[in-house]
């Protein structure tokens, strides 16, 4: 047991959620070394969410609420880490969640099936394989015909590089949550969020019920002033400034 006084307590119940997931099969052991890789950026940036990131926060929210055919996208570590969020997420926006996997396999796709679902979820989609999507050849280039293929925007937290840009060819709007401002993945998101997916996606969920009181010109006047390349700025000022 952990004792909520310890001063990593925080990132050790993360980890812990982590280590349960590959015990369940639903987290794969690449997802840990990913895991590790992002909580460094965490030290980075304090572990707490900033003002650039709140800015992507709205940005995101708004363009989720103006989609025609929003979807979000699940892989192995978030429905570990944040399951019953993403559930929340899937329902207040009437969006499918459509689990897609690096390191595949039907069985794992399944089990992640199974957790979402008992979390409360109402669509959950798996990738056809008579489906693909254009410009990938990882596992992650089958999706469902009725979700990632036909979505105009898509939340990918988490996220590999590879996808990311694909979606973004495919002429699909891509929202992202990425520790790392220097990763592919942030680079050609149409939004990055650059905070933590444990603190970020209560504040996306909280931010999204508020918006859905605006009009659409409102949402679009978010769209138009937010500026991802200058928020990625941001976020890689606030590492040098911790640094120095």
């Amino acid at each position: 047991m952990i004792p909520p006084s310890h001063p990593r307590y925080k990132s050790l119940k993360t980890r812990e959620l982590l280590e349960r997931g590959v015990a369940m099969g639903i987290t794969s052991l690449n997802g840990l070394i990913a895991h590790g890789r992002g909580e460094a950026f965490d030290y980075l940036l304090g572990e707490k969410t900033h003002g650039f990131a709140q800015d992507a926060i709205s940005a995101s929210s708004a363009r989720l609420l103006l989609a025609k055919h929003p979807v979000i996208s699940v892989n192995g570590n978030t429905s570990a880490l944040v399951p019953k969020e993403l559930v929340v997420l899937s329902n207040i926006l009437d969006a499918p969640l459509e689990v897609n996997l690096f390191h595949s396999s039907q069985k794992r796709l399944k089990k992640i099936k199974e957790v979402l679902i008992q979390q409360g979820a109402q669509r959950v989609l798996l990738p056809n394989k008579k489906c693909r999507m254009s410009y990938l050849e990882s596992n992650r280039k089958y999706v469902n015909p009725n979700g990632i293929l036909k979505a105009d925007v898509v939340f990918v937290p988490l996220e590999d590089g590879d996808r990311t840009e694909a979606l973004i060819k495919n002429g699909k709007k891509v929202i992202a949550i990425d520790l790392n401002p220097l990763s592919r993945t942030a680079q050609h998101a149409t939004v990055t969020i650059v905070d933590n997916i444990v603190r970020s996606i209560s504040h996306l969920i909280k931010t999204i019920k508020k918006y859905k009181k605006l009009d659409t010109a409102q949402l679009r006047r978010i769209i138009e002033q937010f500026d991802n390349k200058e928020n990625l700025k941001n976020a890689l000022r606030c590492i040098h400034q911790n640094l120095t």
